[in-house]
C-alpha cells in the first residue's frame, strides 16, 4: 500500500510536469513536524474582525476647553450634531450630567463601537465640592451592570459599557492643577485609566508648554495620583516601535489642539486654526501633541481594555464580593443571636413554670392538711 501510494504521488507529479501545471499536493501535508496550530492567530483575527470591537472613552473637564471639538477631530466624526450650549446664567445652577453617545466606526473592514461619555456641567457651579459624585456613580454603575451580566445565565452577548479610558482636560490658563483637578483624579484613579490632557495648547508658547507639563507631573507625583502608564516595549519589538513608545511616554501630559475647520495652505487642505500671525495645524507634531494622543489611544486601546478588566474591574468585583460576604456573615450572626435569645426566653419560661408548679403544689398540700 505504501509503495502504491508513493507511485501514485510520483505519477501525479510527472503528469503535472508534462502538461506544464504547478505540482499541487493534497491539502493535508504529511511533512514531518507540521501540526497546523500556526494558523490559530488567523482564526482569532477572523473572529475578532467579525465580532467587532467595543471601547468607551470618558471626557471630563471644565466647559470651554474644547472637549467636543477634540473628540470630533480624533475620530473624524460629528458626535454632537444638535447639541444645546447653555448660557452663563444657566451654568451657575447647572448640575453635572452624563451624556453617552455611541457611534459605529468602520475602517478597512474592522468595526469599532465607540461610546463617548461627556460630562457637561463639571466645574461650572460656584460650589464644585460634590460635582464629581455623579461621575463616580456612573463608573460604578457600569461595573455593577457588567458584574450582573457576567453572573447571569446568558453570557454570550455581554455588552461592555465599562469606561476604559478618561481624558481629563486641564486648563492652560492656570499654573498647574487646581484643587478640583487633584480631588477628582484622586477619587477616580483606582476606577479608570486617567490620561491628562492640556487643552488649547495654541495659547501657550513652547517654553510655557514644557514648563506647565513639568509642573503638572510634579503635582501628580506629589499628591500620589495614579495616571495611565504606557507599557514598555518588548525586547523583540522593532526599533521604530520602541522609539514611538519612548516619545509617547515623554509627551505626557499631551498638549493638544482641536479643530473641525478645513483650511487651505499651499494648495492643500488641512485641519487647523487660522490666526492673523499664521496657521496652527492640528496634525502637525511640531505644533501640538494631537497625533501622539491619537497614536497612543489607537496603539494601546487593547492594553487600556486589559488594565480595565484585570485591575480596575477586579478591584471593584473583589470589593463587591467582600461586601456581599460581610452581609451574609452579619445575617448569620443575627440569626444566631435570635436563636440564642429564643432559647434564653424558653429557659426563663420553663423556670417560671417550674416555680409556679412547685408553689401550686405546696399550696395544695397545705390546704389538705
Amino acid at each position: 500500500c505504501c509503495m502504491a501510494g508513493f507511485i501514485a504521488r510520483w505519477n501525479f507529479s510527472i503528469i503535472c510536469i508534462i502538461i506544464n501545471l504547478p505540482c499541487i499536493h493534497p491539502p493535508f501535508p504529511d511533512a514531518t513536524g507540521y501540526v497546523g496550530f500556526a494558523n490559530l492567530p488567523n482564526q482569532v483575527h477572523r473572529k475578532s474582525v467579525k465580532k467587532g470591537f467595543e471601547f468607551t472613552l470618558m471626557v471630563v473637564g471644565e466647559s470651554g476647553l474644547g472637549k467636543s471639538t477634540l473628540i470630533n477631530s480624533l475620530f473624524l466624526t460629528d458626535l454632537y450634531p444638535e447639541r444645546y450650549i447653555p448660557g452663563a446664567a444657566e451654568k451657575i445652577e447647572r448640575t453635572v450630567q452624563i451624556e453617552a453617545s455611541t457611534v459605529e466606526i468602520e475602517e478597512r473592514g474592522v468595526k469599532l463601537r465607540l461610546t463617548v461619555v461627556d460630562t457637561p456641567g463639571y466645574g461650572d457651579a460656584i460650589n464644585s465640592q460634590d460635582c464629581f459624585k455623579t461621575i463616580i456613580q456612573y463608573i460604578d454603575n457600569q461595573f455593577e451592570r457588567y458584574l450582573h451580566d457576567e453572573s447571569g445565565l446568558n453570557r454570550r452577548h455581554i455588552v461592555d459599557n465599562r469606561v476604559h479610558c478618561c481624558f481629563y482636560f486641564i486648563s492652560p490658563f492656570g499654573h498647574g492643577l487646581k484643587p478640583l483637578d487633584v480631588e477628582f483624579m484622586k477619587a477616580i484613579h483606582s476606577k479608570v485609566n486617567i490620561v491628562p490632557v492640556i487643552a488649547k495648547a495654541d495659547t501657550l508658547t513652547l517654553r510655557e508648554r514644557d514648563r506647565l507639563k513639568r509642573r503638572i507631573l510634579d503635582e501628580i507625583a506629589e499628591h500620589g495620583i495614579k495616571i495611565y502608564q504606557l507599557p514598555d516595549a518588548d525586547s523583540d519589538e522593532d526599533e521604530e516601535f520602541k522609539e514611538q513608545t519612548r516619545v509617547l511616554k515623554a509627551s505626557i501630559p499631551f498638549a493638544v489642539i482641536g479643530s473641525n475647520q478645513l483650511i487651505e495652505v499651499k494648495g492643500k487642505k488641512i485641519r487647523g486654526r487660522l490666526y492673523p500671525w499664521g496657521v496652527v495645524e492640528v496634525e502637525n507634531p511640531e505644533h501640538n501633541d494631537f497625533l501622539k494622543l491619537r497614536t497612543m489611544l489607537v496603539t494601546h486601546m487593547q492594553d487600556l481594555q486589559e488594565v480595565t478588566q484585570d485591575l480596575h474591574y477586579e478591584n471593584f468585583r473583589s470589593e463587591r464580593l467582600k461586601r456581599a460576604g460581610r452581609a451574609v456573615d452579619e445575617d448569620v450572626v443575627d440569626k444566631d443571636q435570635i436563636l440564642l435569645q429564643k432559647e434564653a426566653e424558653v429557659r426563663t419560661h420553663n423556670t417560671h413554670m417550674h416555680t409556679y408548679t412547685n408553689s401550686f403544689s405546696l399550696c395544695a398540700k397545705m390546704c389538705l392538711c
